[in-house]
């Protein structure tokens, strides 16, 4: 798989490029000023332009000239260094990989900086400001290291954001772990991993400045070098450049840079992608900006732009009380995921169609086998989960308890073990139908409803309806799911079917949606009430805790003619799957089949994580399994799929509830943990 640019860039003329590259430069300058001065005249304060020029030339009264001094200037000042620090290592990182999606974000590096943090935070020791930037430093770099040794230098834009996305995803449900697990050590670690560039005096900026200027020192003692590669490995090595080590000093130096900027202000997405792409439209048309030497600073320049533009803008259209709530990476990120579809929208998707996967075939009777062993395994594991817990009970309890003779304690207990379980395998087996379904209708074997941002959208829909109705009962939060995840589809199906629903390109729309629908469940949750928050984000962690009965219902309702779709259009799934020819030459009609095996996978997914949360990659794992294990067939696939999925669930939901009693971890970061490792193996296999 691979994903170019639409255009090459081309050489502008000599004549008009030194003029015209000053020009821009002393315009980006000046824009930069211009919005650092309204920055400063931002706060909760009432601390006005006059109050800041008298604090500037020391006519202000104390407490005027301390808000401007203590607060203010360090805030702007954090957001210059820090979109300079981004904006630069998203220009070099892109410029060495060749790859146009690189950035800290699709490299997991912020991912790696906050689970270092994090790890670090458990050990209860207080690290100064300095120590903890090398924490930091350590985990990205480790993080970047393992997401470019399985996608590969130059090669496959899709493959690494897949890899970055995955593994970011694994490594924060990690981190949201320790945070669950030891609350008091590593308190504060969320409202930091959010991004604000919000300073308590200029100690964070001063204790960063000779990381930052280290980093761009030394990226610009090697932009020669860069240059070179950016002109291919082989030309690279007939100019004398050493490519490996070119690579790898330039890597470490990124992620020296996002270390430090992750260590001020947090993770501000998406900056060290968009900057360096609003830098190269300027490359194409003027001279001045082609070589490296200038490219990096004026993407650092377009980077400080990006932040004190989402931090100024936010202040504005925000009351001030609300606006210091609301962190300044919930804003890049809604830029960026809107830039991301943008990009992938212009992107010229160049990979055909991957030859199926050799699978074998296995005979009924293995067939038979398999699914007897499976349901065997569902059976068990939801005796289990019934069973176990924070209070273990017998096959005896249960019974009395079904008779309506049991106690009130384990009629308690019974009362809300049994719905939760019930809804573990429902979302289980309903989130492993749709991604069948989806990736036979899109013949991409990465689709998946977390990924294409179907469960983004469901979510926001139900979090909407959460933090502004409170008393909204499991029906209403079902159909709210339903629209959100309705929407997303839309918007996700719709702008990728111009292209014929190509691989690469559909999952990086999936991406920037779901990345957009992440950041406005962050701005809900920061903008509304503490508890309707809480109750929020307990539900988005993926966990059962605290379902009933009526939560289940809309799950399992759907699930049912889902299931009776999917086993009585089994031969059309078997077509719809080959290609787009095959098909219309036996006389099925494509188009109506697709969309109406897209609807349903939409619904499932929606009710699904109306009943659950979100849970990610059950929709990627239990399809692939489920074709290892008894081949392409639908007949055999729909079955296996729907009962590896109601398994895993349902066991993430029990190690969830019982390894760590009386504390308690989402069935979604378990399957997280789980998912990820799979889903690399996934890329890996996928380049051979």
């Amino acid at each position: 798989m691979a994903v170019t640019a639409t255009s090459p860039a081309t050489r502008p003329s000599t004549a008009a490029s030194r003029t015209g590259a000053a020009a821009v430069t002393a315009t980006l300058v000046l824009l930069v000023a211009v919005l650092a001065v309204v920055d400063i005249t931002q706060g909760t304060a009432a601390v006005g332009p006059a109050e800041v020029f008298k604090a500037l030339t020391g006519q202000a009264d104390p407490a005027d000239a301390s808000v401007v001094i203590a607060s203010r200037l360090p805030r702007m000042t954090a957001g210059i260094l820090v979109g300079v620090v981004l904006g630069v290592a998203g220009a070099v990182l892109q410029a060495v990989s060749r790859n146009v999606l690189a950035s800290p974000d699709t490299l997991a590096v912020n991912a790696g900086s906050y689970l270092a943090l994090g790890m670090a935070g458990v050990t209860g020791v207080s690290l100064p400001l300095i120590a903890s930037s090398g924490v930091a430093f350590v985990g990205g770099l480790l993080a970047a290291a393992v997401v470019l040794a399985l996608s590969g230098l130059g090669t496959g834009t899709v493959r690494l954001v897949l890899a970055g996305t995955a593994l970011a995803l694994g490594l924060n449900s990690v981190t949201e772990g320790l945070l669950l697990l030891f609350p008091q050590q590593t308190e504060g670690l969320y409202q930091w991993n959010q991004g604000s560039i919000n300073q308590n005096g200029f100690d964070g900026v001063l204790q960063m400045l000779p990381l930052v200027s280290v980093g761009l020192v030394g990226l610009l003692l090697t932009a020669r070098r860069v240059d070179a590669l950016a002109l291919g490995d082989d030309a690279a090595r007939g100019l004398g450049v050493p490519v490996r080590a070119t690579r790898v000093t330039v890597v470490v130096l990124a992620a020296l840079l996002s270390a430090a900027a992750v260590t001020l202000a947090g993770p501000i997405g998406f900056v060290g992608l968009c900057a360096p792409a609003l830098v190269r439209p300027l490359a194409r048309r003027f001279r001045g900006f082609v070589r490296a030497r200038a490219a990096l600073p004026m993407a650092g320049l377009v980077g400080a732009g990006l932040v004190l533009g989402s931090d100024v803008l936010l202040r504005a259209l925000v009351p001030s009380d609300t606006a210091v709530a609301v962190p300044t990476g919930v804003v890049t990120s809604l830029v960026g995921a809107v830039f991301l579809v943008v990009m992938a929208l212009r992107l010229r998707d160049t990979a055909g169609a991957d030859a199926p996967d050799r699978l074998r075939i296995p005979s009924r009777p293995a067939f038979l086998v398999t699914v007897t062993a499976l349901v065997a395994v569902v059976v068990g594991v939801t005796i289990a989960g019934v069973l176990l817990g924070d209070s273990r009970l017998l096959l005896g309890d249960v019974a009395n308890w079904a008779q309506g003779r049991a106690g009130r304690t384990v009629s308690f207990v019974l009362d809300t073990r049994v719905p939760r379980v019930l809804a573990a395998l429902c979302a289980g087996a309903a989130l492993a139908l749709a991604g069948t379904l989806v990736q036979a209708v899109t013949r991409n074997p990465l689709a998946e409803p977390g990924v294409l941002g179907v469960s983004g959208g469901a979510a926001l829909g139900a979090v909407l309806l959460v933090t502004t109705v409170p008393v909204a009962g499991p029906w209403s939060v079902a159909g709210a799911a339903f629209v959100g995840a309705a929407i997303s589809s839309v918007v996700v199906f719709g702008l990728a079917a111009r292209g014929g629903y190509q691989q690469n390109r559909l999952v990086l729309i999936g991406i920037g949606v779901a990345s957009g629908t992440t950041a406005l469940i962050s701005l809900l949750i920061v903008l509304t009430d503490p508890f309707n928050a809480a109750k929020a984000l307990t539900w988005l962690s993926g966990s059962t805790y605290g379902r009933t009965m009526p939560d289940v219902l809309p799950v399992a309702l759907v699930l049912m003619p889902g299931l009776a779709l999917a086993v009585a259009r089994r031969t059309e799934l078997d077509l719809v799957s080959l290609d787009g020819d095959t098909p219309r030459l036996l006389g099925l009609r494509l188009s109506r089949a697709r969309l109406g095996f897209l609807v349903a996978g939409v619904l499932l997914s929606a009710t699904a994580v109306a009943s659950a949360g979100t849970i990610g990659f059950v929709g990627l794992v239990a399809p692939h399994a489920a074709r290892a294990l008894v081949g392409r067939r639908h007949a055999r696939v729909v079955p296996v799929a729907v009962l590896l999925g109601a398994a895993l669930v349902c066991t993430a939901d029990l190690l969830g509830r019982t390894v760590i009693a009386p504390a308690q971890l989402g069935a979604g970061l378990m399957t997280a943990v789980i998912g990820t490792p799979y889903f690399l193996h996934l890329l890996v296999r996928s380049r051979r």
